[in-house]
């Protein structure tokens, strides 16, 4: 429902515009709802809500958010029930072609494995992007992984790569 919400007609006006977008976890949603980003999110694939520390890497620098991160296995909490990422083979390869898939889930040595992703998200896919590169979307929540006092500070990384976004 939120899709069509007034607020959502100025959001995708910004953002074909270029302006910087990021949807995490019900956002991310969104902008998939809105067709600002490719493919769309299912209930996990064992229909339970998921709430935990998962592990999740860059899949490659061609963008600034990767860019940013670099190599470093991150620790993100996640929290949804529907975050199960799908798209289509020819969705799918176009999004590779394109360096859309931004971070993957992985086991804390940067493995990927069924074992390390959370909600059967397909190819393990935590995090994409459109393919102008400007709005990124991801399941896991940087913003809960960015203090000192929570003994976790993995979610800044992500979060700074807006911040110096051109």
């Amino acid at each position: 429902m939120a899709r069509f919400s007034p607020m959502m007609e100025q959001v995708i006006e910004f953002a074909n515009r270029g302006g910087k977008v990021l949807g995490v976890c019900n956002g991310f949603q969104i902008l998939c709802e809105a067709g600002l980003l490719p493919g769309v999110l299912l209930l996990n694939n064992h229909q339970k809500f998921v709430c935990k520390n998962v592990y999740m890497k860059s899949d490659n620098n061609k963008n600034l958010v990767g860019k940013n991160v670099g190599e470093r296995v991150l620790k993100i909490p996640v929290a949804h029930g529907e975050g199960r990422y799908h798209a289509d083979a020819e969705t799918l390869e176009e999004m590779n072609k394109h360096h859309q898939v931004v971070f993957r889930y992985c086991n804390e040595q940067g493995e990927m494995h069924i074992d390390s992703n959370p909600n059967g998200a397909i190819n393990n896919i935590a995090g994409i992007c459109n393919r102008g590169h400007n709005v990124y979307g991801m399941m896991p929540h940087p913003e809960r992984a960015a203090s000192e006092a929570l003994h976790n500070v993995d979610g800044k990384l992500i979060l700074d790569a807006f911040t110096y976004m051109n």
